[in-house]
């Protein structure tokens, strides 16, 4: 299982302005790679470093840092390719698409560069890295972590990223922590997956939650409450326009978006927490491709697009296999519509926003209630299907 860890440089001006400069010279050179690859046919690393070893040796890179270099713009023609090939930048042949293949990937001045374990050494001992630069191998630079972070170093393998945010240095390391053996989950459908329906409304509901005590924490209308709060905060500090309304912008900035994720960390959390509690496995939507799926309302699709669900799963799934919790990523189509008593599927069983009513049976609940024990039952047949007998509501909705 693979981690990052983030931790900050304690650099002091001089080792800043350096660190600085070999940014700007290793993207000075990525650049240059990537002029020559957007022309080449073969844009693997190896075939780049053929053509351009030399070159970008002679602005200013060792032998090492270069291959990095090579790499990094190897990596983000494949990352492009495979965005061309998803249809993100639109069909072949439209002028989006056309602008973006036809045109070379260009690298932020102080965007990060990856090093290697020849170009960057780990001193956890004394909490110091070596790092090479530009003007030569820099020693002795001090980092800041948490106890936790500093344990995890000590298994570290693979590429460090030196990461400039924010007029500070951070480094982004790679640790491959082994996963604890899965705790298997009893073969009972409800009893044995916990299931999560991701909304706007609420963001996430289980099927142990009480219906009528959904954590307000964890509503969209408070997550849209503090964004719009944010909204006109920032809209009103723009048309101050002051220095001291500019610095009073940089200091919030990216301030919505710690929000998102400090909530996505909090509710994955709990989840897991309560899953591991009662020996369940944890069943959540797949939700990849909602903003191209669904048509919503004009003042819902702020809330939609600006969400970071995938971040949510992705915190689900990590924190999952850290202490052995099995995840089920089931098909969420129909789940908001057929009944989890008898399986009947009818898009009038959903008479309001919170109301499920089946027109079959007349079982009533709340809605996102009844969609997470649907999800259960589909993380149960995914799991267990050739072991045990899929429930009716599972059968109802795979036919669907």
């Amino acid at each position: 299982m693979k981690r990052i860890v983030m931790v900050k440089l304690a650099v002091t001006d001089e080792q800043a302005a350096t660190l600085k400069q070999t940014l700007l010279t290793c993207n000075a050179a990525a650049d240059v790679v990537s002029d020559v690859a957007q022309h080449s046919s073969d844009r693997r690393a190896f075939a780049l470093q053929k053509t351009v070893y030399t070159q970008i040796k002679a602005l200013g890179l060792s032998a090492q840092p270069a291959v990095r270099v090579i790499k990094k713009v190897a990596d983000a023609y494949t990352t492009r390719k495979a965005n061309l090939n998803a249809g993100n930048y639109g069909q072949s042949g439209s002028k989006r698409y056309a602008a973006v293949s036809g045109t070379a990937v260009r690298f932020r001045p102080l965007a990060a560069q990856p090093f290697d374990d020849r170009c960057l050494s780990w001193q956890l001992d004394s909490s110091t890295v070596s790092i090479w630069t530009v003007s030569g191998r820099m020693r002795g630079v001090r980092f800041v972590c948490a106890p936790w972070q500093l344990k995890l170093l000590s298994d570290r393998q693979g590429e460090t990223d030196l990461v400039y945010r924010g007029g500070c240095f951070y480094l982004y390391a790679t640790v491959d922590q082994p996963a604890p053996s899965p705790v298997v989950p009893v073969k009972d459908p409800v009893d044995g997956w916990l299931g999560v329906d991701l909304g706007i409304v609420n963001l996430a509901v289980t099927t142990d939650d009480d219906p009528t005590e959904l954590d307000v924490r964890w509503s969209g209308g408070a997550v849209t409450a503090r964004r719009k709060k944010n909204q006109v905060m920032r809209t009103a500090l723009q048309k101050v326009g002051t220095k001291s309304a500019k610095r009073k912008l940089k200091t919030r900035r990216r301030k919505e978006q710690r929000f998102a994720t400090d909530i996505n960390h909090q509710l994955s959390k709990h989840i897991v927490a309560q899953a591991q509690r009662t020996g369940r496995g944890i069943a959540i939507e797949d939700l990849s491709g909602i903003r191209d799926r669904v048509r919503l309302a004009k003042k819902q699709r702020a809330q939609v697009h600006s969400w970071a669900f995938a971040q949510l799963r992705d915190f689900l799934t990590y924190k999952a296999e850290m202490v052995g919790v099995p995840v089920a990523v089931v098909n969420p189509r129909n789940t908001s519509r057929t009944c989890s008593q008898c399986g009947f599927c009818d898009a009038k069983n959903r008479r309001r926003q919170a109301r499920f009513e089946c027109r079959e049976c007349g079982w009533a609940a709340h809605a996102d209630h009844n969609a997470s024990h649907n999800i259960a039952a589909l993380g149960h047949e995914k799991y267990w299907a050739a072991q045990s007998t899929v429930p009716k509501a599972a059968t109802a909705l795979a036919s669907s």
